[in-house]
């Protein structure tokens, strides 16, 4: 199974979106699974449920920075993770037409009505899809 699949079947079996792709890739990069899960719980849902931008997109974007930040202050090292971050993300709104939640999932979950009934509707089987695409996209930067 690959990577990509594996963050998949983590967001089936219970984690939020961006704690499946971060706990997948960044104990690699040198951030143990549980500190991942633990850092990324609060961004799943386009953060705090908000709905901005995909919870699966933060994970890979923190990923990326754990393999290709730097702790400096160096402006040219900045502008890297910048330029890394931004094709990442160019790429994943090519192919799916969006970086947010909102748009991504096409339900309100805003409100605890909303996220019951997205729930009940079955909206977040979507999701798993999104977590796949966002682990593609990420092993081709790590």
């Amino acid at each position: 199974m690959s990577k990509a699949e594996q963050a998949a079947e983590r967001f089936r079996n219970g984690l939020n979106c961006s704690q499946s792709v971060l706990a997948t890739y960044g104990p690699a990069l040198g951030l143990d699974e549980k500190t991942c899960i633990k850092i990324a719980s609060p961004f799943g849902g386009g953060v705090g449920h908000v709905q901005e931008v995909c919870g699966a997109l933060s994970g890979a974007v923190m990923a990326i920075g754990l393999k290709h930040g730097e702790g400096t202050d160096q402006r040219d090292r900045r502008e890297r993770i910048i330029e890394l971050a931004q094709e990442f993300l160019g790429e994943f709104k090519k192919r799916k037409g969006s970086l947010l939640c909102r748009e991504l999932l096409g339900c309100d979950i805003t409100t605890k009505e909303g996220l019951v009934k997205a729930r009940e509707q079955g909206a977040f089987n979507v999701c798993a899809d999104y977590v796949r695409l966002a682990g593609e996209l990420l092993e081709k930067m790590l």
